[in-house]
């Protein structure tokens, strides 16, 4: 057997520890909100250490995990020196939305049907943790690697936009390498995706007695022009259309809205919080700077009515580096191998953590285990799910290429 192989022949003979090991990671919640992961990366530092794999433990300050909207933040790095050579980093993010209704199986059970294993991450993206830590083991068992250095990144706030998890070891020069490959899913490999832009909008009136209508100024029904103006700008991103495959049209969703008092009080104030989501070729500026003139214009037609703006979020969208070619190659390789189907490079409407080395030069690509597409996954609806056979192909496909990354 050549290398690859035996690879393959490891993983295969390993695969019920790895789903352990999955197992025990979904079985630690991780809902961001709140965002209180620290116990996470505890927990995910003594599995790998009894598999003898040393994690370093980096602990974000209080006072910077709060301004970001979280609770507590410890990122792991797993950091493995071969030789001199290139440094390739493999990041997978812990934190996810919290479970929500209408599941048949237990959030966090990790329990195994036909073949999938169900629970919040077990798609997005705990399953990474398993499938990058198990190459990583088979790649020092098989092909004892002489040259580069192999990192592992663990990481728990790319619901929030990852400035306190990759974004906060990039900036204290804590990890820099050549290349890097993040969670994803098994039958393509993703090279750019959508920008993300997440803004609260407060629409303020004045709260009056509903038998007295005409004393106040009803903040709800200003915010529902304000939403209709919204909704028409939606439609016309239809016809805005991306170059990049895989990517389609902008689009903005409002996804919570709020505000009143009693059912028999005019309501002085109403907040919403709204997602839009950029193609590549959009400028996150110039995005934001029209939505706020829209909202802005239109209340300023309604007497009474004011409206206060607030970005929660801005996520660039990542575009192809150049040096990302020997990932999509090698992936590209062995996904066909071990698939036995085209692996295609492709966008993705999604945003990541990956523009945030993308934006300092650091070429990366997505890619892990998963099915193929989001939808399938069930990611951030319920009785999410993971099938076993993608994580054990997954596994193998990343092993196979660090061989060849690493020279």
């Amino acid at each position: 057997m050549n290398h690859y192989q035996q690879l393959d022949a490891w993983i295969d003979s390993h695969f019920d520890e790895q789903v352990k090991f999955l197992q025990e990671l979904v079985r630690v919640p991780t809902d961001t909100p709140p965002g209180n992961n620290a116990p996470h990366a505890d927990r995910t530092a003594d599995l790998l250490q009894d598999m003898g794999i040393a994690a370093e433990k980096h602990v974000v300050p209080d006072s910077e995990v709060q301004a970001a909207g979280l609770q507590s933040i410890t990122n792991l790095l797993v950091r493995r020196v071969y030789g001199p050579g290139k440094t390739i980093l493999l990041n997978a993010h812990g934190d996810v939305v919290p479970p929500g209704e209408g599941w048949t199986k237990a959030p966090y059970g990790g329990e195994i049907e036909n073949g999938n294993i169900y629970g919040r991450a077990t798609a997005v993206s705990k399953s990474d943790f398993s499938t990058y830590t198990f190459a990583l083991r088979a790649l020092e068992a098989v092909a004892k690697p002489t040259a580069g250095t192999l990192e592992l990144l663990f990481t728990y706030d790319e619901e929030f936009g990852g400035e306190v998890g990759p974004g906060w070891m990039l900036k204290h020069k804590l990890i820099k390498p050549d290349l890097m490959i993040a969670a994803g899913f098994s039958y393509q490999v993703i090279t750019a995706h959508n920008g993300c832009l997440q803004m609260e909008v407060t629409v303020h009136g004045k709260m009056a007695h509903a038998a007295i209508p005409d004393s106040g100024v009803d903040a709800l029904q200003a915010a529902v022009k304000i939403l209709n103006a919204l909704y028409a700008q939606n439609t016309l991103y239809k016809q805005v259309t991306s170059k990049v495959e895989g990517i389609t049209h902008p689009y903005l969703n409002v996804g919570t809205i709020e505000g009143g008092t009693n059912t028999n009080v005019i309501p002085g104030r109403v907040t919403f919080k709204l997602d839009r989501r950029m193609i590549p070729e959009e400028n996150p500026a110039e995005v934001e700077a029209t939505l706020r003139q829209l909202i802005t214009d239109t209340a300023n037609d309604l007497p009474g009515i004011s409206v206060d703006i607030k970005r929660l979020l801005l996520a660039n969208s990542m575009r192809p580096l150049p040096g990302n070619t020997p990932l999509v190659d090698a992936i590209q390789k062995h996904g066909e191998t071990v698939f036995g189907e085209a692996i295609p490079a492709l966008g993705t409407p999604l945003y990541t953590d990956v523009r945030l080395f993308s934006e300092v030069g650091i070429p990366g690509v997505i890619y892990g285990a998963g099915p193929r597409t989001v939808l399938e996954s069930h990611a951030k609806r319920a009785d999410e799910r993971l099938n076993l056979e993608d994580l054990r192909k997954a596994t193998k496909v990343v092993a196979r290429s660090l061989v060849d990354l690493l020279g």
